[in-house]
């Protein structure tokens, strides 16, 4: 497989002390095989635990970690937003930080990023609850309701996008669960070009999601309305 040139990885974490490391050691690894000059940020979403003080000894040993802290916590879309905005390089690529994902798989999103704009990974066998797998299934019934919008897995957290895309679209407006959402159908109505592809998904060993939380899912709501009038 051809090197891209450069590639950003950004790292959304909001205390993952245990995992934090080996998600960057691991991610370090695959990204020196596949791009020849990359970096690596970490979205410190406001931890309340040892993250930060893990990635900064991180920091003092490899010069292609950087962070950025968030103070206080501004959610998943808030540090979707900070690693969009604050990546550097030509392509852009971003997993969840808890070890959920394998970023071996990135080879799967390069081979199509010549051809498409942004290639967006599903969750097959999501190693999930049932509650929250079927909350995925109704925000993709709620986003074709209010949107007309439909890919397979809008959250999941592992995509490689190319820069301009980022560059060239309006800035996102939400900053909740419904901010993916929100960057896919803006980039969808531009005209840019998606490619879906299939990737492993494992189970959470250490920390605790947030994504079913009622006050998060009470802000997406609020904002998916805020965002169909404004696309409206």
């Amino acid at each position: 497989m051809k090197k891209l040139s450069e590639l950003s990885l950004f790292l959304p974490a909001y205390n993952e002390e245990k995992v934090i490391s080996q998600t960057i050691t691991k991610s370090d690894a695959i990204l020196r095989k596949v791009a020849k000059k990359y970096e690596i940020l970490v979205v410190n979403d406001g931890s309340t635990d040892k993250t930060e003080e893990v990635v900064n000894q991180i920091i003092k040993k490899n010069p292609n970690v950087r962070m950025i802290t968030h103070n206080p916590n501004k959610g998943y879309g808030g540090a979707l937003k900070t690693g969009l905005y604050g990546s550097k390089y030509k392509y852009i690529s971003f997993i969840d930080a808890d070890g959920q994902f394998d970023f071996a798989e990135i080879g799967k999103f390069i081979k199509y990023i010549n051809d498409y704009d942004l290639v967006i990974g599903y969750r097959q066998n999501r190693a999930d609850s049932g509650l929250r797998i079927s909350t995925a299934y109704l925000l993709k019934l709620w986003n074709l309701f209010w949107f007309q919008f439909w890919v397979k897995d809008a959250d999941c957290g592992f995509k490689l996008i190319k820069k301009e895309v980022v560059d060239r679209l309006p800035k996102l407006k939400t900053e909740s669960a419904i901010t993916e959402t929100e960057f896919l159908i803006r980039a969808k109505r531009a005209g840019y070009k998606f490619k879906e592809v299939p990737v492993g998904h494992y189970p959470r060993t250490t920390g605790k999601s947030t994504g079913g939380n009622l006050k998060v899912i009470s802000k997406a709501i609020k904002e998916t309305l805020q965002l169909w009038w404004a696309l409206k």
